[in-house]
């Protein structure tokens, strides 16, 4: 046998060494890798793990706060909590969002109109987030609650709703709450807002929404590591999840919103609202010697649990396009010609700068006519008022004195005198936006219109502004400011709505001082000579609010005003009854009492309804007697 082919168990015995060399060393170092990584998981990296390792099993929970009340001045609660129940949408438990949605929609348990918004609240939030997509009344939770096991995904739970006890009472003032909308998501503190699904919309619900709200909670809940709970004991206080976990969690309790408390008062308010009943307009009651609101009213309302509760979209849009307008705050944002009433103010102006006294006495024959023209501005008597003064022309509210008496004084005079009493500018108001309102002057066309011809300021435009009309505007709660500047002799309050907050777990009220923001210097004689004359259209046989406010047992001082919607022609004249609801006068009336020493300020203006002395000095007086032969205000 050939030696060559026996084997060579020398180099076989050298190359398994070799082999077994090489597996040994391999073996030794991927055990060193091994020893190292668990080191360093085990030594180095343990806290960091643990933590990590603890965050798959814990997820915060936001916990809602307790939104602050809204009382009135004498504690009446505006604005309550309600428990109620809410229906909850976890998105990624939802096979099919459309198909769970279109038979929510046909058990009525949410509408229909609103699908489309829903779709993109809940695209906007984590897959794994519960979104409240419905608040259910009684009936709907009993419809769900039968039916739960066909809504995969789809739960009840208990929560807090907004209710206002008095339904429509100040609701343009008060606000509402609603659901957030994609907008105000991206302009507001998403952690803070996860456990809840409202948040405020106008009014002091709006403008107060920080106080309100508080802060929010938080608890833990058992997760795994995609944030999802996987058990429903819930962790509510540091010492059981210490106990559970052998670990130390943190755990704070939602600080609830503060209280507000308002400047109204509900049975004054109630009483107000009742005499608008149905009629278009406004009422402002302020107390002139502290600006606190205590009545505002808008007219027609609308009942505030409708929109805080869910009204269809179908119900919003009606509101919404109602030709009354009945969401529009009229108090604040309602800009009218304010006629007659802006006479005490003129009258003031052009005694302060030395233009008349009580001797002049220009003839009124029933209408005025410019130098070289003949268009004539009538007077609303036809026969005229004769020879008359100022404080006649106040009483009688005379066009033909205050026409002559606006040439004398220019628009510039007009601008700047009525500017002074807070026409024309913003007030400022703590609760809500408000109108400008409009006192025209020259540079003001100027900047407004675009044609040579429309931007000159023509004659006859300062004519028709020394009774209030033409380009002039105000709104009602300037009225009543304006109209408490004169009560107090040229000291104005700023109108106010908040005059403090109590602290919901205390109890502790913080009041807010009063803010003095006007102060006229005009000589007390001028003072009492205007005032005078608005108790004499009270008190007069010839004042235009003496057949309804003559047999009063208070004294009060006032001015009434009927504002034209459309010219009437040279040759024309005004027949009420043969026009359109939409085409007759406004009327409008201001007043103070006790005329010697002033607490309220009252503006009253109602839409489309003739002459002031028809219905807006009756409500006026309605209010009035309530205040001083009912109500004790505290």
């Amino acid at each position: 046998m050939d030696s060559n082919t026996l084997k060579d168990e020398w180099k076989e015995n050298k190359l398994f060494i070799s082999r077994l060399i090489i597996l040994s060393i391999l073996t030794i170092f991927f055990a060193l890798i091994l020893v190292n990584q668990l080191y360093k998981l085990q030594i180095l990296e343990y806290q960091e793990f643990t933590d990590l390792s603890q965050g798959n099993r814990l997820k915060l929970q936001p916990l809602a706060p307790t939104r602050g009340l809204i009382k009135d001045r004498n504690g009446i609660i505006l604005a309550d909590n309600i428990p109620n129940w809410e229906l909850v949408l976890t998105p990624e438990e939802v096979n099919d969002l459309d198909f769970t949605l279109d038979r929510l929609i046909g058990l009525k348990l949410i509408d229909e109109l609103y699908k489309p918004r829903l779709k993109n609240l809940i695209s906007s939030h984590r897959q794994f987030e519960p979104i409240v997509i419905s608040d259910l009344s009684e009936d709907q939770l009993a419809i769900f609650s039968v039916r739960r096991h066909q809504f995969p995904g789809v739960n009840i739970r208990e929560g807090l709703s907004r209710y206002y006890p008095h339904n429509q009472l100040a609701a343009h003032a008060i606000g509402y709450v609603s659901s957030i909308s994609i907008d105000e998501l991206r302009n507001i503190d998403v952690s803070q807002y996860a456990a809840t699904s409202v948040i405020g919309k106008i009014g002091i619900e709006k403008n107060y929404e920080n106080q309100l709200f508080g802060s929010s909670g938080y608890h833990h809940e058992v997760v795994n590591a995609q944030g999802r709970v996987l058990q429903d004991e819930l962790y509510t206080d540091a010492s059981s999840l210490t106990q559970a976990f052998n670990t130390e969690f943190s755990y704070k309790l939602p600080k609830p919103g503060k209280n507000i408390i308002t400047s109204i008062d509900v049975d004054l308010q109630r009483v107000s609202e009742n005499a608008m009943g149905d009629l278009r307009g406004a009422v402002v009651v302020l107390n002139s010697n502290t600006g606190d609101i205590l009545a505002i009213v808008s007219s027609p309302s609308y009942n505030l649990n409708l929109l805080a509760q869910g009204i269809s979209v179908e119900g919003f849009s009606q509101l919404s396009n109602d030709t009354d307008k009945p969401l529009f705050n009229r108090a604040l944002l309602g800009t009218y010609p304010p006629g007659s009433i802006v006479k005490p103010f003129l009258g003031l102006g052009a005694l302060d700068s030395n233009l008349i006294d009580d001797d002049t006495r220009p003839v009124c024959s029933g209408f005025f006519v410019l130098p070289n023209q003949d268009h004539r501005y009538r007077d609303w008597k036809i026969s005229g008022h004769g020879s008359i003064n100022l404080h006649q022309a106040i009483v009688e509210s005379c066009d033909v004195f205050f026409y002559e008496l606006a040439i004398n004084m220019g628009i510039e005079g007009i601008n700047n005198y009525l500017r002074l009493f807070g026409f024309g500018e913003n007030l400022d108001l703590d609760f809500s936006n408000d109108a400008k309102g409009l006192i025209p002057s020259r540079e003001w066309k100027e900047r407004n219109f675009n044609n040579f011809s429309d931007k000159i300021w023509y004659p006859g435009e300062t004519v028709i502004t020394g009774i209030g009309q033409g380009f002039t505007l105000a709104t009602p709660i300037q009225i009543a400011f304006a109209n408490s500047i004169i009560a107090n002799k040229g000291v104005g309050f700023k109108p106010r709505l908040i005059i403090g907050y109590e602290d919901n777990l205390t109890g502790e009220i913080e009041l807010i001082p009063r803010e003095e923001s006007k102060i006229i210097n005009i000589r007390d004689e001028h003072w009492d000579y205007v005032r005078e004359a608005m108790r004499d259209v009270v008190i007069d046989q010839r004042g235009t609010s003496f057949t309804v406010m003559n047999d009063v047992n208070y004294s009060v001082a006032g001015k009434t005003g009927t504002i034209q919607v459309f010219s009437v022609g040279q040759d024309e004249f005004y027949e009420e009854e043969e026009l359109e609801e939409h085409l007759r006068d406004h009327g409008i009336f201001m007043a103070f009492a006790p005329y010697d020493k002033p607490e309220i300020s009252i503006s009253v203006i109602v839409e489309n309804m003739g002459s002031s002395s028809l219905q807006a000095v009756p409500i006026a007086r309605k209010i009035l007697d309530y205040y001083f032969n009912e109500k004790q205000l505290n």
